[in-house]
C-alpha cells in the first residue's frame, strides 16, 4: 500500500514527462511549418547538408518528444532528445559569437536548450532505471 506522500513523485514526475514530452514535440513541428526557414538558419550556423538535416533533425524531435510524453522505447527517446539538444545547444546557438543584433535571441535559445538539457538528462537517467 502506497501513502499519498510516496506516490506524488511518480505523480509530478509523470506530469513533467508528458509536459517536456510534448514541449519538444509541438516546438519540433513548428519547423516544419516554414522548413525553408528552418534549413536556412541551419546553412547560417554552417550545418552540413542543411537541406537534410534540417528536416530529419526536426521530425527526430517530434518522435522523440512524443516518445517521451508517452513513455515508449524511453532510452532511444530519451537519448535522441539529449543527442540533439547538446549539439544543437553549441552548434546553433552559440551566442558568444553571434552578430550584436541576434546575440540576446541567441543567448535566449542558449538557455533556454540547456535547460530542456538538464531535464533530458534526468529523463534518460530514468529511462535507464
Amino acid at each position: 500500500m502506497t501513502t499519498e506522500t510516496e506516490s506524488k513523485p511518480d505523480e509530478i514526475s509523470r506530469l513533467g514527462r508528458v509536459l517536456f514530452g510534448l514541449g519538444l514535440a509541438l516546438q519540433a513541428s513548428e519547423d516544419f511549418r516554414d522548413m525553408d526557414d528552418t534549413i536556412e538558419y541551419a546553412e547560417s550556423a554552417g550545418v552540413p547538408m542543411a537541406e537534410y538535416a534540417a528536416p530529419f533533425a526536426s521530425g527526430m524531435m517530434v518522435v522523440a518528444g512524443t516518445g517521451i510524453a508517452l513513455w515508449r522505447l524511453p532510452k532511444i527517446a530519451t537519448g535522441a532528445a539529449a543527442t540533439f539538444l547538446a549539439v544543437v545547444t553549441l552548434r546553433m546557438h552559440d551566442f558568444w559569437n553571434a552578430d550584436p543584433d541576434d546575440r540576446d535571441g541567441e543567448r535566449l535559445a542558449f538557455f533556454g536548450n540547456l535547460a530542456m538539457f538538464g531535464a533530458a538528462l534526468a529523463f534518460l537517467r530514468k529511462a535507464y532505471r
